[in-house]
């Protein structure tokens, strides 16, 4: 398959795509991911390729004349729409994508149950990766949660009445801090909701709420609207009280932009932030969207002069998703704060708790500890003697490792890794939609050039990450920069 009379009008990551179609007849190509697109039995694939060892050698019962190599091609946000506008993928020049697809090729699902997911809520990178690397349907840390909501369990789990104890015999403060939105990708604010439900029975004596806005997996403006919510539910509950706004930019930083976390840190432990009385806060955020900041990006807001975190006090964060709650829990609740080089006051003998396991080298609990998930693809290889390859930019790295591998902490045996830098010379990633994929590129080519490795996947990220920020343009050059 020959795709160079494409090469010489793109740019090195689209050229290092044809390379990988096209440099070995033998290489399986699967591609696509986190929305309507990708949910791979990849077990079923591996198996047929590498079925037995023999002497080093792997014999195939099926496909005698086909080389036992694999490559998986993530492409991160590439999907499939009827719709016209707004469509980027549809609009972007993609001739290898458009070559491929006039070959043999298949349109799966990656939402709802067909991933674990609830019904009708969208796919993501996460469960994108976790599904194909498992080879099988996992349902995912939202739903084992929905299912606890629904039948009234929090009450019961252990370290949500582990937390409602301590914070009962220590200072009677608990502060409960997450992404509040129903966009279902890190977390969702009904479980917000039961958390209040829970300590209010659990005879909490204060509880306050640390409210990171969304607007990247919901509408750019759809906070105020979530906070009406959030202030109506504690308004009928007689119970909560709100402390700080701030955007998931901040709050949520994956990427050791460490000045962001420092500007969210201030506002949760020492009140730094615009002031503004609760009856105002919606009308403070739409004030915000009318000066074109909208809520990933929102500053922080502080209610309280009360609801800080302070010595003795007791955090549980609500977000399930693990990547974007590492950093503001290291700040927190380890000795990265001093990275920060904050004036403000660290405060002592705080506990915190994550919804799910955030890293397993964290000392926090988990209210709902992780599954593990045995036998994924990555592992099954490593059994059998043979070698791999995971490729990223650093924004996905943890996708072609962490998630891909199952949710687990673990390198299996001779499985390399690389981590491409992501592009920190812009603050958003419109400003270079092309991100680092062609770094990626280089080093996909030069392993499948090398022979090292019968098993190389790489993600490339642009798609996804550019897509996020909502900017039409900048994503059609992001798709055209990959496809």
């Amino acid at each position: 398959m020959d795709f160079c009379p494409y090469w010489q009008d793109m740019g090195l990551a689209s050229y290092g795509f044809g390379k990988i179609w096209g440099s070995q007849n033998n290489y399986y190509f699967l591609e696509g991911e986190p929305t309507n697109l990708m949910n791979v039995k990849f077990v079923r694939l591996a198996l047929s390729v590498f079925p037995t060892m023999y002497n080093k050698k792997f014999k195939m019962d099926k496909y005698q004349n086909i080389q036992q190599k694999v490559c998986l091609v993530v492409i991160d946000g590439w999907g499939l729409s009827d719709e016209q506008h707004g469509n980027a993928i549809a609009k972007a020049n993609t001739p290898i994508m458009d070559k491929l697809c006039s070959g043999n090729w298949q349109k799966l699902e990656a939402h709802g149950l067909h991933v674990g997911l609830p019904e009708g809520l969208m796919g993501n990178s996460e469960v994108g990766h976790l599904n194909i690397g498992a080879g099988r349907v996992i349902y995912q840390d939202i739903v084992r949660i929905n299912l606890a909501v629904q039948r009234n369990e929090f009450v019961t789990n252990p370290q949500i009445v582990a937390s409602a104890e301590r914070a009962k015999k220590g200072s009677g403060r608990l502060h409960l801090l997450g992404l509040v939105s129903d966009g279902g990708v890190h977390s969702h604010i009904d479980h917000l909701f039961a958390l209040i439900r829970a300590f209010k029975y659990l005879q909490v004596p204060k509880v306050f709420i640390h409210f990171f806005a969304d607007g990247r997996d919901t509408s750019p403006t759809s906070g105020a609207g979530y906070l009406e919510q959030l202030l109506q539910f504690i308004s009928s509950e007689k119970y909560g009280e709100l402390v700080t706004i701030v955007g998931r930019y901040y709050a949520m930083d994956r990427d050791k932009r460490w000045e962001r976390i420092k500007m969210a840190y201030e506002a949760i432990i020492g009140g730094i932030g615009q002031k503004a009385t609760v009856d105002r806060a919606v009308d403070v955020v739409r004030e915000r969207y009318a000066q074109s900041e909208t809520d990933e990006f929102l500053k922080p807001v502080v209610f309280s002069d009360d609801g800080q975190v302070k010595d003795d006090d007791t955090l549980i964060f609500f977000n399930y998703r693990a990547d974007r709650m590492r950093q503001i829990c290291e700040c927190l609740g380890l000795e990265r704060y001093k990275d920060l080089n904050s004036s403000v006051p660290h405060p002592k003998n705080i506990q915190i708790s994550g919804m799910t396991q955030y890293n397993k080298e964290f000392p926090f609990p988990s209210l709902f500890p992780p599954v593990t998930h045995t036998n994924v693809l990555a592992e099954w290889l490593a059994s059998q003697g043979v070698t791999q390859f995971h490729c990223a930019e650093t924004e996905k790295y943890p996708h072609v490792t962490f998630f891909f591998n199952g949710g687990r902490e673990v390198q299996f045996q001779d499985e390399e890794r690389c981590m491409v830098p992501s592009p920190k010379e812009v603050a958003t990633y419109d400003l270079k939609p092309e991100m680092n994929a062609a770094g990626v590129a280089e080093k996909m080519v030069e392993q499948i050039e090398s022979g090292r490795h019968p098993f190389v996947m790489c993600n490339f990220a642009p798609p996804d990450m550019v897509g996020h920020t909502g900017k039409f343009e900048p994503a059609v050059k992001a798709c055209e920069a990959t496809g």
